[in-house]
């Protein structure tokens, strides 16, 4: 299988590594594993589990680059860094074209139906010390 190289996309201070599958050499570079269903969705919980993991190392390790995996990298993988982006205020459409301007081929029909009925909480804006919205 001819797999797209890794690429990274970066909004405000976010990074990620978006790549397919880890080989058994760079397998310990990850630090969670939430498998779900190929082309579909995410359950609410690895969502939930995904940007609270996001808040924590961004908040922590600010610059640092999280890397997210799928088999190939264009759907499950591309899902999960649309919905940061989405949770920091970018509006779904602007996150899929921002994304497949990198990762061409990313996203099935079933995968952008659930982007764009989702409803952000902007679990990624925090206020600052002067009370202006960041993404943190």
């Amino acid at each position: 299988m001819n797999r797209p190289a890794p690429v990274e996309i970066t909004y405000e201070n976010m990074r990620f590594l978006i790549t397919h599958n880890p080989t058994d050499a760079t397998l310990g570079r990850f630090i969670e594993d939430w498998p779900f269903d190929d082309g579909a969705p995410p359950p609410n919980q690895i969502v939930d589990d995904w940007l609270n993991l996001l808040k924590t190392k961004f908040r922590e390790e600010a610059g640092c680059c999280v890397a997210v995996h799928c088999v190939a990298g264009l759907g499950r993988a591309p899902v999960l860094v649309a919905l940061a982006l989405i949770e920091s205020g970018m509006k779904y459409e602007d996150a899929v074209q921002f994304i497949r301007q990198k990762r061409r081929g990313a996203f099935n029909s079933k995968q952008l139906l659930y982007l764009e009925k989702y409803r952000p909480k902007m679990r990624l804006r925090f206020k600052d010390a002067n009370g202006h919205c960041c993404v943190q």
